[in-house]
């Protein structure tokens, strides 16, 4: 009798860390058969194949190749492509981790197929409709069978919405096992080749920045606010600066001046951040 075929989907940077810790776990349960599922939604290197080389995930068994586009344009490509993959091979079950476009469009593909869906990091909320990883995560809920919820937040929204709460697990935060499994890996090994090594070195005493969400980065406005008040925080305390492509092209586009305080680096491997 063959085993039942988990879906495992990972499409953008966030998915690999919240996946990896899974499918270390699973590998070890002979119960189960799975496949990697790349949509592709992230495809430039620095943010897509270093992190299963650093994470320890096993090469994708699918590529999807559906990266690039506006929201509408690669949700509808990733549900398409995954849409004939589920005829070609139909799993048992499909599951979605977070809140990122290919979470929505492969939950969203298997329910209409009646495959059951499993949602990792369900529950969360922020209120906030103008973002679009609320929406993901709103649909992506209504219509998943079994909830992994990663923090007790979740579980109280999840009560709050009506979900039945025998489908619903609290299960821990894979993030966290993630860091704990990387800060093992980091201790043993040598950093010196890492791009941060030398600033770190350098500098002693800094700050870090991450900024990448659109609703702080996508209008000169917003954008310029930001980077005022990272101006001020770098007078007293030297930034660097990992760059989203994203981020990148509007600080050019919108002429931000950041100051001679913050030191811009480009995407950073999970190791090296």
């Amino acid at each position: 009798m063959s085993k039942p075929c988990i879906h495992r989907i990972a499409g953008a940077r966030p998915n690999f860390m919240k996946i990896a810790p899974i499918l270390h776990a699973m590998e070890g349960d002979s119960r189960l058969d799975w496949k990697i599922v790349h949509t592709g939604q992230h495809y430039d290197r620095d943010m897509n194949d270093v992190f299963f080389d650093e994470l320890g995930i096993p090469a994708p068994d699918v590529r999807l190749g559906c990266g690039g586009g506006s929201h509408a344009e690669q949700t509808g490509k990733i549900m398409q492509a995954y849409e004939a993959l589920c005829n070609e091979a139909r799993p048992d079950a499909t599951l979605v981790v977070g809140d990122v476009n290919s979470t929505l469009a492969c939950a969203v593909v298997a329910k209409k197929a009646c495959i059951p869906v499993a949602h990792v990091e369900a529950g969360l909320r922020s209120g906030d409709m103008s973002m679009p990883e609320e929406i993901n995560r709103l649909v992506t809920d209504s219509i998943s069978d079994w909830f992994f919820v990663t923090e007790p937040s979740g579980t109280e929204h999840l009560r709050r919405e009506g979900k039945d709460m025998t489908t619903v697990f609290d299960v821990g935060h894979v993030m966290a096992d993630n860091v704990l499994y990387q800060a093992d890996k980091l201790s043993r090994m040598d950093t010196s080749g890492l791009e941060t090594d030398a600033p770190k070195r350098r500098l002693g005493r800094y700050g870090v920045v991450t900024l990448h969400r659109p609703s702080n980065v996508d209008s000169a406005e917003s954008l310029q606010r930001v980077a005022g008040v990272l101006r001020t925080v770098s007078e007293q305390l030297p930034l660097i600066f990992p760059v989203h492509p994203r981020t990148r092209a509007n600080i050019e586009k919108f002429g931000i001046d950041l100051g001679p305080r913050i030191e811009l680096l480009g995407p950073q491997a999970y190791m090296s951040f």
